[in-house]
């Protein structure tokens, strides 16, 4: 049994590490403003569909992690090992793929997402886009190692190099900006440059030789189809589930951008506030992913319903709490942002919206199915996050923006009800018990 101890020492980094990722992406919203609004306009646009690509190299990592962390709890080092080199090789192939498909068809994709922005705009999203995409390869490479990391309870590691990493991301925006004059590529090359150290270091440290769990190069370079087979069988529904998220978000974000160029921008600094706001439940999934999988590779499934009762009692009173003071201290945030009064309005209602809704359901519509993927209950989370994506978040939002003309307001009350649904179907999920019937290794 983990000592509450040793539960702090896995939340403790893990929220560090997301709240300073937060943090740089807020950094890069506020240095951008100071651009103008189509540079922010730009910016907040292509991060949402990056979005869609960055979150299938953390849903691949994700699987890794459930099967590294099944063959720890089991006491199998040795097939963990070799867990973590497979995803490694496979998380490289995959990213350089999807790296070369964007740069080659970037400005077809970018005309069919956003073909009715304004020039300025797609401008900018067409630099922002280059350039992240350059970056995607390191990124996926660090996903696999912080895997690693966390699923031996290393999670002060990633922590480190994280806040090393964004303290370099963070002086590059205002060298890149203020200094440079080089616009949103002032805010691209310092996110290339400070994910490519990232991944490095992460690298450098997952082949030490001190560690339980570790790369070796056989494990890198040979392709072990049965292991990789338990791997994707994690990981795809976990893509599938959060590619179409992410692809709804896009079409959400093409919708935003029928409400003008101040709303734009007001959802995308919202965005920023909305990301700081859902940092804690982001900060205990991959605990309950380490947890539950450890538990179940054990096959203590006693031991996993525990931890189920007590992680989510943990993560509804931290994300309850963090929200709070997210949405008190935006008004103070708006503050420091180049944008229009009529944006920073807006930007407060759609922070109070979200954060409501996040800080009580999210917990349970999270990190909640995290611990349920992690016992291998993949189809069930996958099937009802794609239904309720498309049924109630574009739906709703579809409904509430454009047919009721809220513009972006309609957007968050969509995206709020999506979630409400969600973590209440996965409470009900884990009552059930259904999920101690599978297996993963």
């Amino acid at each position: 049994m983990l000592t509450n101890r040793d539960l702090r020492n896995l939340i403790v980094p893990l929220f560090v590490e997301q709240f300073l990722l937060m943090l740089v992406g807020l950094a890069d919203t506020f240095v951008v403003s100071f651009v103008g609004d189509a540079a922010v306009s730009g910016v907040s646009l292509v991060n949402a569909f990056n979005t869609v690509f960055l979150f299938l190299f953390t849903a691949l990592a994700s699987g890794g992690a459930v099967i590294i962390s099944q063959y720890i709890g089991s006491g199998n080092n040795e097939r963990a090992g070799w867990s973590a080199g497979q995803l490694l090789m496979l998380s490289v192939l995959s990213a350089v793929a999807l790296s070369a498909a964007i740069l080659l068809f970037q400005r077809p994709l970018l005309e069919a997402l956003f073909g009715r922005v304004e020039e300025p705009v797609m401008e900018a999203c067409g630099v922002y886009l280059r350039i992240s995409a350059y970056s995607f390869p390191a990124l996926a490479v660090y996903n696999a190692g912080a895997a690693l990391c966390r699923s031996i309870g290393k999670t002060n590691v990633t922590m480190y190099i994280s806040t090393a990493a964004n303290g370099i991301n963070i002086v590059g925006n205002l060298v890149g900006v203020f200094a440079l004059g080089a616009g949103v590529a002032g805010v691209a090359y310092p996110s290339l440059i400070a994910r490519t150290l990232s991944a490095a270091a992460v690298t450098v440290y997952c082949f030490a030789q001190r560690l339980p769990v570790r790369y070796r190069r056989r494990e890198i370079f040979t392709w072990d189809g049965e292991l990789l087979k338990r791997v994707l069988g994690i990981a795809i529904p976990n893509g599938v589930e959060n590619g179409v998220h992410q692809l709804v978000k896009v079409a959400l974000s093409s919708m935003v951008a029928l409400f003008g160029t101040y709303q734009i921008a007001a959802n995308g600094v919202a965005q920023s506030i909305w990301s700081l706001a859902a940092l804690m439940g982001q900060a205990m999934a991959p605990v309950f992913t380490t947890v539950i999988g450890q538990c179940m590779g054990a096959g203590d499934r006693e031991a996993a319903n525990f931890y189920f009762k007590k992680l989510s009692r943990i993560t509804f009173v931290l994300s309850v709490a963090w929200n709070a003071l997210v949405f008190a201290l935006t008004p103070i945030l708006m503050g420091f942002f180049a944008i229009s009064d009529e944006a920073k309005s807006l930007v407060i209602w759609l922070v109070l919206i979200n954060n409501v809704v996040n800080g009580i359901a999210y917990p349970f519509a999270g990190p909640l199915g995290s611990g349920l993927r992690a016992a291998g209950d993949v189809r069930f989370t996958m099937i009802t996050s794609i239904v309720l994506t498309v049924a109630a978040r574009l739906v709703f939002s579809a409904a509430f923006a454009v047919w009721l003309n809220w513009g972006v307001l309609g957007i968050a009350a969509g995206m709020g009800i999506d979630l409400i649904i969600r973590g209440a179907i996965f409470i009900w999920r884990y009552r059930t018990q259904k999920w101690t019937a599978f297996r993963v290794i």
